[in-house]
């Protein structure tokens, strides 16, 4: 199951079966779980935990050192869950010791070709970063967000759950849940309702959503008044609930 041209470090755990293909680099402290595949030319340095059925594809690199001035080196970390996939190219660091110090990614991901993910990011699951995709430092990601090709997004963002980046876009604040973002700076145009029909969304969600957008975005009230009036709403609701909690917890402002 692995093939004899690749090393692997003596103290890397890896399941019985894990398959590893050509002229791969496996270091220490590298734990990989049951059923993953790795494809010839991957290097995977630790402390990083893969889980299993991941598929990682040929020259991507994950658990390296953060490039940031401030990383020394330090044992930080890299934690990968199930059912991931990780298409040619990939870059995922490590965390660093001056945030959380690890980067984290949930289940069930689809990572394509040559995207970055940077130290301390969070995704969570069922994401997909389409093509050269590229998260900056400290960015969190919700359940179920699409960025499209060469989309970037700046650090310490947030993009929120079911959001969508169109292609090119780029991020420098906050997206709320369900959002539709595009441009340089990204501005919002409208409720990812394609996204959330294909995973089952009722009319009754969206269109709770659509009102719920239109009093944060078209009319002219400020954020605590329109989220004043959209109390019955969010009761009734557990979709608006999660569009306003996105943005109440925004650090950095949405983008509007």
């Amino acid at each position: 199951m692995i093939h004899p041209s690749s090393i692997i470090d003596p103290t890397a755990i890896i399941a019985d079966s894990v398959e590893i293909g050509p002229f791969c680099l496996i270091g220490p402290d590298v734990e990989i779980d049951e059923d993953t595949r790795i494809e010839s030319h991957v290097i995977l340095k630790g402390p990083t935990k893969i889980g299993k059925r991941n598929h990682i594809f040929q020259f991507s690199t994950l658990g390296d050192g953060s490039p940031d001035k401030k990383y020394k080196n330090e044992p930080t970390t890299l934690t990968i869950g199930d059912d991931n996939i990780v298409r040619e190219g990939v870059t995922i660091h490590r965390g660093t010791v001056q945030d959380r110090g690890d980067t984290l990614i949930g289940n069930r991901n689809l990572i394509m070709a040559y995207s970055h993910i940077a130290h301390d990011c969070v995704l969570g699951d069922d994401i997909v970063l389409t093509n050269q995709a590229a998260l900056a430092g400290s960015v969190t990601v919700g359940d179920g967000a699409i960025l499209g090709g060469y989309a970037i997004v700046h650090q310490f963002c947030s993009i929120g759950s079911y959001s969508f980046c169109a292609m090119g876009s780029a991020v420098n604040k906050d997206i709320p849940a369900y959002v539709k973002v595009r441009g340089n700076p990204a501005k919002p145009f409208g409720i990812n309702v394609t996204g959330i029909k294909r995973i089952g969304y009722s009319k009754e969600s969206i269109e709770a959503l659509r009102s719920a957008y239109r009093s944060i975005y078209r009319k002219k009230l400020t954020v605590e008044e329109a989220v004043k009036e959209l109390k019955s709403l969010r009761n009734e609701f557990a979709e608006v609930d999660l569009f306003l909690s996105s943005i109440e917890n925004s650090t950095r402002g949405i983008s509007r």
